[in-house]
């Protein structure tokens, strides 16, 4: 039988689509949270269900997180020097697993997925890889072995020109262009298996890479991450392994 361009595309969904299932019929929901409800307070931050945030540190208390809807909204405020970061504790910890949300961004805003391990002191923060998603792209990081590793950031942050240096960092990241719509729904997808971290969206396959950072034991935490503003709702974390 020959094989045709649309039989390809054919066989390339059924694959992804494979995947999905098998990760809700083997993984372990470990959370899912569909924010269904409003603050007890309208002007503080009380995300509830285990959420937190760095408003406190970062924004000198300000409300960035908003539940309206029936969806998380995130804004950050000018005081905050820093995005807007969202932390949830795993239920179990584990090597590999799966995030999915859906989302919403408008032009210029960005949206990260952060696995994180902050009792792993080699690293900043205890960031081990991400996927972070804008309407043009996305990006998969081992931030455990680049940017986020502890020796590689502080000469970064010195301005060290070590040509060594920016070669290992090349290796650390891929972007997969995209072409999303401002301000429509979109589901996002990642699964980490082993050194690899795929990504879908809308049930399209968008990409995968493999780097060693990924494959870190024991993922503990997930943080939202988001430098300008996003919607998000209806997150759901497996546990695959």
């Amino acid at each position: 039988m020959k094989t045709t361009p649309l039989l390809l595309a054919l066989l390339a969904s059924l694959v992804v689509l494979a995947t999905a299932s098998d990760i809700e019929k083997d993984g372990t929901l470990l959370f899912e949270d569909h924010f269904e409800r409003d603050e007890p307070t309208p002007d503080q931050e009380a995300i509830g269900d285990g959420w937190s945030s760095n408003s406190a540190w970062r924004a000198k208390g300000r409300k960035q997180v908003d539940l309206k809807d029936g969806a998380m909204h995130v804004t950050r405020v000018p005081e905050a020097d820093h995005g807007v970061a969202i932390f949830h504790t795993l239920e179990s910890v584990f090597a590999d697993g799966a995030v999915e949300l859906r989302f919403q961004l408008a032009d210029g805003d960005d949206l990260g997925i952060d696995f994180v391990d902050r009792e792993l002191k080699t690293v900043h923060a205890g960031h081990l890889c991400m996927g972070r998603v804008t309407l043009k792209g996305l990006t998969i990081t081992d931030s455990k072995t680049g940017a986020m590793n502890l020796e590689i950031r502080e000469k970064r942050l010195a301005g060290l020109s070590d040509p060594e240096l920016q070669k290992l960092m090349k290796t650390k990241s891929k972007t997969f262009p995209l072409e999303l719509a401002a301000n429509d729904w979109h589901t996002l997808r990642l699964v980490i298996e082993g050194d690899t971290m795929t990504a879908t969206i809308d049930g399209k396959e968008i990409g995968a890479f493999a780097s060693e950072g990924i494959a870190h034991p024991t993922k503990r935490w997930i943080t939202l991450a988001v430098n300008k503003s996003a919607v998000v709702d209806d997150v759901k974390i497996w546990k695959l392994k």
